[in-house]
């Protein structure tokens, strides 16, 4: 193996090389999804620019910089890359493939038939489990600590294939997580909520920082064999190339969680707006009114018809009589 030259601030921001695989997905995503936004724009409807920005900027685009960029080139000599690398692939990527919603857009701009199929499939068993807060969760930390914690990375620095491999774990590890809290469409149990979402991406920040903060206080060289074996002479000691690759784990991990929770606040906000305009219309449409025949009682005297809110027991009409 070919020793990179030494890494300057220069050559982070310029050294690329080609990931044949990687590039395939990133093509491969990209036109799935330019596809079902240009299919409902020849249907006259419309998809939200930023959504498709946040999907090919920083779901696409991190999966590009992770695999092709410097973090690439230097991550078999340098551990903090490779660390960086697998923190933007289960942990950034995701979270902005899913700000770009594309479920929903399959759903809606695959034909009948085949909507209904991947509508099934979104509430079959096997991804209600897997998709599950508690369980995606624990896959996302399972996945970290079985990477650092056993043969499985310093094989996969040695095998290009599996280094392949566990670029697409961890990707499917976090999108199992980050897509069905951010999609609009019913991935989830129904008692998780927007209140418990957020909650839920709070607990996941504090998690997400676990393998980070364990791999930088850890005594035992991870891949201590490999790196010992292939650190450049312009490297830093080993031990310390491991406590920064720990300490950029920790710090992405918690800012990532702003955006996120702030995305959650931003759905929470607008569904409110979107039931709150649903049931004004609800009320302009379904409220009783009292006909001269009626408004007469046998006194003679004006009787009004009570409002349907008094007589009813949907959760509608609880909520009016709430307020009230």
């Amino acid at each position: 193996m070919e020793t990179p030259p030494q890494l300057t601030v220069a050559r982070l921001f310029s050294s690329w090389q080609a990931d044949v695989p990687a590039l395939l997905l990133v093509v491969l995503l990209g036109g799935l999804y330019g596809w079902g936004v240009l299919r409902l724009r020849r249907r006259g409807e419309a998809w939200p620019v930023a959504r498709t920005a946040a999907f090919a900027v920083l779901g696409l685009g991190t999966l590009v910089v992770a695999t092709m960029s410097a973090l690439a080139v230097y991550d078999r000599v340098l551990f903090w890359p490779a660390a960086v690398q697998n923190v933007l692939l289960d942990l950034i990527a995701p979270l902005g493939l899913a700000l770009g919603d594309p479920l929903r857009l399959a759903l809606r701009a695959l034909p009948e038939r085949a909507a209904a199929r991947a509508q099934a499939a979104l509430t079959g068993r096997l991804l209600r489990l897997l998709t599950f807060p508690l369980v995606s969760t624990a896959l996302v930390l399972t996945t970290e600590l079985t990477i650092y914690f056993t043969p499985y990375f310093e094989t996969a620095l040695a095998n290009d294939w599996l280094h392949q491999l566990m670029y697409l774990q961890l990707l499917l590890a976090g999108s199992l997580f980050v897509l069905p809290v951010l999609t609009r469409e019913e991935a989830l149990p129904a008692w998780c909520t927007h209140p418990v979402r957020a909650g839920l991406v709070f607990v996941d920040g504090i998690i997400d920082a676990v393998p980070g903060i364990v791999v930088m206080t850890h005594g035992t060289l991870i891949a201590g064999a490999w790196y010992l074996k292939h650190s450049p002479s312009w490297a830093p000691d080993v031990q310390h190339d491991q406590q920064l690759g720990g300490g950029a784990m920790v710090g992405i991990a918690e800012l990532v969680a702003v955006p996120f929770l702030l995305a959650i606040l931003v759905q929470w906000a607008r569904t409110e707006r979107a039931e709150t305009v649903a049931l004004d219309r609800r009320l302009d449409t379904e409220l009783v009114r009292a006909t001269p025949a009626e408004a007469t009682a046998a006194t003679g005297g004006p009787e009004l018809v009570r409002p349907w809110w008094e007589t009813e027991n949907s959760e509608v009409a609880q909520r009016i009589r709430g307020q009230q």
